[in-house]
């Protein structure tokens, strides 16, 4: 959902190296999204343990954490608890288009369409399933 408050800051680029001995606050969700959604074998299926789990999330996380640290960076991850009701409409609507993407990334899988099979599965990604 998010409100768009770009408009109220002054922007610029940082590195690593503008960031020493810092503490960064990092919007948790999000970082576990983007790598679920970017660490990818070629069909697009995510990475998984031995037990079938997906670790993709944990890789990311790992190495960017061990970057940052190794830059004198601390992390602090951050995560904001259960959404709002406001935005129960949009998560009904992301919802309905990831189970459209997964039976687009079946079907590609199927016709051994890896290019799109990877784009439909990056489009499935789920940070925690329902137990």
């Amino acid at each position: 959902m998010g409100v768009d408050i770009g408009g109220l800051f002054k922007t610029e680029e940082v590195s690593f190296q503008n960031l020493h001995d810092k503490i960064i606050t990092i919007d948790a969700y999000n970082v576990l999204h983007q790598f679920l959604s970017i660490i990818r074998q070629r069909d697009g299926t995510p990475l998984k343990d031995s037990e079938g789990r997906i670790t993709s999330h944990l890789s990311g996380l790992l190495y960017r954490t061990a970057n940052m640290v190794e830059a004198r960076i601390r992390p602090v991850y951050v995560f904001d608890g259960v959404p709002h009701p406001l935005k129960m409409k949009t998560l009904e609507e992301r919802k309905v288009r990831k189970e459209q993407a997964e039976k687009e990334w079946v079907e590609a899988q199927a016709r051994g369409d890896l290019e799109t099979a990877r784009k439909k599965a990056q489009q499935t990604s789920k940070a925690f399933s329902k137990r």
